[in-house]
């Protein structure tokens, strides 16, 4: 909905209201419903930043007390996966060759998934989603059930 000013409100109603006394009253009722709304804003909770987790199956807890971290990436549907780090590999070399590149050359995935712009990314059918690289947490992949009922 679009925003008008207050005082511009004002001097339309004075312009098609020729009772100053009803004006008065209606910019009051505004003014309460500003100040209403300005409480609401405060009393708001401030956004909850969030953060990106990959969960890797692991049913038999090969992965446990292990960390590992990675980034979120996307290609055609029909493509092989495993084509996916050979693409970052050939977007790192064509960036490198760039004068950006030549200046401040990327040497692994992650800092390639940091510094390269979208579009060398997109050339080679691949879309980074994740620019830092996240947490993997490992799970037995199975929803506990409660066997007491």
């Amino acid at each position: 909905m679009p925003k008008i000013d207050i005082e511009t409100l004002k001097f339309i109603l004075q312009r098609n209201e020729p009772d100053v006394r009803k004006i008065a009253g209606i910019m009051q009722e505004i003014d309460m419903e500003l100040k209403a709304e300005e409480e609401e804003k405060a009393l708001k909770p401030p956004a909850v930043k969030k953060q990106n987790v990959i969960l890797i199956s692991d049913p038999e807890g090969a992965l446990e007390e292990k960390d590992f971290v990675g980034w979120i990436a996307q290609i055609p549907e029909d493509d092989d996966i495993a084509t996916t780090a050979g693409r970052i590999h050939s977007t790192a070399h064509e960036f490198n060759t760039t004068p950006k590149g030549i200046r401040m050359p990327v040497e692994t995935i992650g800092e390639a998934c940091e510094v390269i712009p979208s579009k060398f990314f997109k050339e080679q059918n691949i879309w980074v989603k994740s620019k830092t690289p996240l947490l993997i947490v490992p799970v037995d992949n199975k929803i506990p059930t409660d066997s007491g009922e």
